[in-house]
């Protein structure tokens, strides 16, 4: 068969369904994002209920409950939309008539249908719980996306975020989390819950005006002397310049004192991103701007599966996040510790927590994982 699975997960399916292994089709599903179809005015209507109806199968014609995989879910639509379950919850799902079946991905290669019997229920709830479900921290693609050009290295500008929520890298459509969870999150975490308010954000970080002014007036100060000079200034030269041209310009003393500290923290995590990894022995952060620039590209995919945007808009944002990275740094590396420079900057406060943890657990995927986009995306 001339098929290509969409996502390892197809190809699981695929190859256990040639076997007849319902056994492996079962631990497939256990361990992945599984999706059930809605019209939107529903779900607007009743935020945050699901209605799963039987419908007639595409193949048989005999009733069933239609659930797709990540990687077979149908071209984003503005009107139908997706949301995300587990094999738990579909077998706590009401079930009353044993005749009505469950069918994944039907009439694809991919296909799975099974029996919804009390006792198959109950098996469903056994694989899920015996799974270790880790979908944070994963590579991964989509086959049939972008690979290559403009929209696949703005896609990979973002691939931090994709690593860290365990969703493709390279995907630009119906879904990032499900309709309802990216709704709530961008409205509670961006202020987002309409167009307008979706591209207010888009733009900020497309200006790189959404992070803090400080660490790149900072960071700007060093370029400065560091291209008069012919090498990089020493530390005490870096900070007295940066603290005196903000006194000369009439702040406030805690202005000034603040901006001699903030010198000190970019220094010590640059040391630290030298010792992890995420620079090289002499390496140094030009600019943070790619902390917008990396966002830009996922802020546009969660506006596109919460319907706050169109398709076009989306990869418009994308390839132009890219673009701008492109402009900015000289290599996947220096965008990199761009990219979590700005972030710890803004949110670690040098506890090396979790915004850093998470971050250069991203860093060392894309760098070292021979499918990374990273690896196989060249910088220019």
């Amino acid at each position: 068969m001339n098929w290509t699975p969409p996502t390892q997960v197809e190809r699981l399916l695929y190859e256990a369904g040639l076997r007849g292994d319902v056994d492996a089709q079962l631990k497939v599903l256990a361990a992945e994002e599984l999706y059930i179809g809605q019209h939107r005015a529903e779900v607007d209507a009743e935020p945050g209920i699901v209605r799963w109806r039987p419908v007639a199968h595409p193949v048989t014609g005999s009733p069933c409950k239609l659930l797709l995989t990540r990687g077979m879910l149908p071209p984003w639509h503005p009107d139908w939309i997706f949301h995300e379950v587990d094999l738990d919850w579909i077998a706590d799902y009401q079930w009353p008539d044993p005749t009505v079946w469950l069918a994944v991905n039907p009439g694809t290669p991919a296909a799975v249908s099974l029996p919804a019997s009390p006792q198959d229920r109950a098996l469903w709830r056994r694989y899920h719980a015996e799974n270790d479900r880790t979908t944070q921290n994963r590579l991964n693609a989509l086959h049939t996306g972008p690979l290559f050009g403009p929209l696949a290295f703005g896609l990979a500008c973002g691939a931090h975020l994709a690593v860290a929520n365990g969703v493709p890298w390279n995907e630009a459509g119906t879904v990032y989390l499900d309709y309802y969870s990216q709704r709530c999150m961008l409205r509670k975490s961006w202020a987002i819950s309409d167009n307008a308010s979706w591209h207010k954000q888009m733009t900020a970080l497309l200006d790189y005006s959404n992070s803090p002014p400080e660490p790149e007036f900072a960071l700007r100060v060093r370029e400065h002397l560091r291209r008069g000079m012919g090498e990089l200034p020493p530390a005490n030269l870096w900070r007295e310049t940066a603290a005196g041209t903000l006194h000369d310009q009439g702040a406030p003393q805690s202005v000034v004192t603040e901006m001699e500290e903030l010198v000190r923290r970019i220094l010590r995590y640059e040391a630290r991103f030298r010792a992890d990894g995420l620079l090289p022995d002499d390496g140094r952060v030009a600019t943070a701007a790619a902390y917008d620039y990396g966002r830009a590209p996922s802020v546009a995919r969660w506006g596109l599966a919460a319907r706050f945007c169109t398709p076009h808009e989306a990869e418009q944002a994308i390839v132009h996040a890219g673009a701008l990275a492109k402009a900015a740094y000289g290599s996947w590396q220096d965008f990199c510790a761009g990219y979590v420079l700005g972030r710890v900057l803004r949110f670690d406060d040098e506890e090396y927590g979790p915004y850093y943890e998470d971050a250069l657990s991203s860093h060392r995927i894309l760098m070292e994982n021979e499918g990374s986009p990273w690896r196989n995306i060249r910088w220019n």
